[in-house]
Parts: structure tokens; C-alpha cells; sequence
């Protein structure tokens, strides 16, 4: 099969489009003929490689799919050979106490598909069977892939660990993100308000087509001085914080009282620093998130099907591009995601 593989980290020029052997499904597993699969910045970060990561070379990155059921294991029964399947991400044991109680995503041995095993920049990827989800039909394959990593982590932020409420305010950082398009439409579906930062005014008018109802260019204008401003003051109720340093400062600055900022990520840098004074003194909650659960991408899916969420595509790149593709997205120019379709 054809495959993107990198034998060393690098740029993008470390990419290669290149034949590898098919994979073979075990007994629980199934192969899937990848029909898209979209970009994260997990991507350039494993492959400009990460600190103490022992990322396993030679490498297939790429964490969300979508595609068909090209093959089964003697064991698998609840999907067929070509059913149209979106496939969950996270990779856990399935066994331990973590995994059996539902909160898979605190698996000791929890991976993505891209991250410390083959992902599926390729023709074709093999997954356990319990990672395939059924694609709602009123999606294109592109539309599909763009929804798993992004809205499943950004329910877990909103839902799980920030536990957000009706009529809260919500700052989402990076609107122009992937990540950043799903919060804003799962605040709203929550029935919050929600001020999105974004470094353009263009991607601010696109942040309120999705439904924010106030936008900040971070680039014009100093986000916790917006903040109180629109908040009359008061600050926000959570804080969606995946930026990392750049931002960290602001984003505590704009919490209200007994405030809670999640953060899933660190972009522009992860040294960040706090006044213990102002946390306590403030009584704000800090709060940690990784991914989600296959759970929560199963309600994500419903709500995708019934039209109340949307996958957001900026732009779709052929397979063989894959290295344009993964330049394009570091350049920050894209609102949502970025595809990889494979024929």
C-alpha cells in the first residue's frame, strides 16, 4: 500500500509518500481502507519529534480517519466488510481498571493511532475492532475525519473537567483551530456565551458564523482587556486554554471569581507560571485534560448526525501532499481542519 512515512524528525521534507507492507488485522482487530484523514498538531509535533518520546521509527502518523471495513478478525462481530466507519483515536489495554469503567483515556497504555503506533496516513490502517464508529451518511469522508481528536477533546475539556453550565461565559482560545471550531459550538450547544480570540479578523467573522458572540484579534488588541470589558468586568467561567505560553498570562487574568481554566495543550510553549496568592486568593481551578472517551465520541456522532454540531474542513490536501499539507497547517493560516483525502 501507499503510505506517508518518515524514517527521522525533521520538517516537512522529512515525509515521504512511499510503498509499504498492508497491515494484517488480529483476531479483534479490523483493516480499514482510509479514505481521509485529517491533520493535528499531534502531527508536526511527532514529526519534529518530542522530548523523552521514543517515537517508533520508521513512522505512519495521522489520528483521524475515516473510511471502510476492508477486512475482519476471526473474533470481530459488530462491524462488517465495508461498513463506512469513523474511528476513535485513542488506542487503550481494553482490560485494565481504567479501561472497564469507562475512563479509557487514563489507560496506562493509552496511544493514538499516529502517536506510538502506525496511524493512518496511509492507504490502510489496522484498529481494534472497538474503535470503529458508524458514519453518519450525511457526511463526506473529508467531513467525517475531521471530527474525532478535536470535538472528542473538546467535550472532555468543556463537559468533563471544566463542567461548564447554562449562561456561563467561556473564553475559547485559537478559535481558528480545529480543536477551537468544536468548543465553540459545544459551549453554544450548552447554551453558554462564548468570546473567541483568533489572530485575524476574517477568522473572527467565521468564530461568530459557528456561533461566538464576541471576538478578540489578539493581534490588535489585548485579550484580558476585552474580556472585562464585554464581562463588564466580572471575568469569564472557564477558560478554554490549548495555546500554552503565548496566552497563559491573559487567560488567568480573564478568569472571574472561583473561576476554572482546562487546558489540553501547550503550542507556543509550556513553561507557564502562576502567583499561588492570586490562585488561592481567587479560588480558581486549574484543570488538566487529555483527549476523552469513546463514550463521549459516540454522543459527539449523534449530534453530528442530528445536524446540532459540525465538522469544519479549511481546506483538503491528496495524500502525496502530505508535506504541503503538514507546512500549511504550521503556518497557522487555516480555520478548522485540514484533510488528507486518499483515493
Amino acid at each position: 500500500m501507499k503510505a506517508i512515512l518518515f524514517h527521522q524528525h525533521g520538517g516537512p521534507e522529512v515525509l515521504q509518500f512511499t510503498d509499504v507492507p498492508d497491515p494484517e488485522p488480529r483476531p479483534t482487530e479490523v483493516l480499514v481502507r482510509v479514505r481521509a484523514c485529517a491533520l493535528n498538531h499531534l502531527d508536526l509535533w511527532v514529526r519534529g519529534g518530542l522530548p523523552n518520546v521514543p517515537i517508533p521509527l520508521p513512522h505512519i502518523p495521522g489520528s483521524d480517519v475515516a473510511g471502510e471495513i476492508a477486512k475482519i478478525g476471526s473474533e470481530v462481530t459488530t462491524v462488517r466488510v465495508g461498513q463506512k466507519v469513523v474511528l476513535a483515536p485513542g488506542v487503550t489495554c481494553g482490560k485494565c481498571a481504567a479501561c472497564i469503567s469507562g475512563q479509557d483515556n487514563r489507560c496506562r497504555q493509552f496511544t493514538n493511532l499516529g502517536y506510538m503506533i502506525d496511524g493512518g496516513c496511509a492507504e490502510f490502517v489496522r484498529v481494534p475492532e472497538v474503535n470503529c464508529l458508524s458514519c453518519p451518511e450525511n457526511l463526506s469522508f473529508e467531513q467525517a475525519a475531521a471530527i474525532p481528536l478535536v470535538f472528542q477533546t473538546a467535550w472532555h475539556m468543556l463537559i468533563a473537567r471544566a463542567q461548564l453550565q447554562p449562561g456561563e461565559d467561556v473564553l475559547v482560545l485559537g478559535a481558528g483551530s480545529g480543536v477551537g471550531t468544536a468548543a465553540i459550538q459545544i459551549a453554544k450547544f450548552f447554551g453558554a456565551r462564548v468570546i473567541a480570540t483568533a489572530g485575524s479578523d476574517e477568522k473572527l467573522q467565521k468564530a461568530r458564523e459557528l456561533g461566538a458572540d464576541h471576538g478578540i484579534n489578539h493581534k490588535s488588541q489585548k485579550i484580558r482587556d476585552e474580556v472585562r470589558r464585554i464581562t463588564n468586568k466580572r471575568g469569564v467561567d472557564v477558560v478554554f486554554e490549548h495555546v500554552g505560553t503565548a496566552t497563559w498570562d491573559d487567560s488567568l487574568a480573564s478568569l472571574a471569581l472561583a473561576g476554572r481554566l482546562v487546558t489540553c495543550g501547550a503550542t507556543t510553549g509550556y513553561d507557564a507560571k502562576i502567583d499561588l496568592r492570586f490562585l488561592f486568593s481567587r479560588q480558581l481551578s486549574l484543570l488538566g485534560s487529555y483527549m476523552g472517551v469513546k463514550s463521549e465520541l459516540h454522543t459527539v456522532m449523534k449530534l453530528v448526525a442530528a445536524s446540532r454540531l459540525k465538522p469544519v474542513v479549511d481546506r483538503t490536501f491528496p495524500l502525496a501532499e502530505a508535506a504541503a499539507a503538514h507546512a500549511y497547517l504550521e503556518s497557522a493560516q487555516q480555520f478548522g481542519k485540514v484533510v488528507l483525502k486518499v483515493l
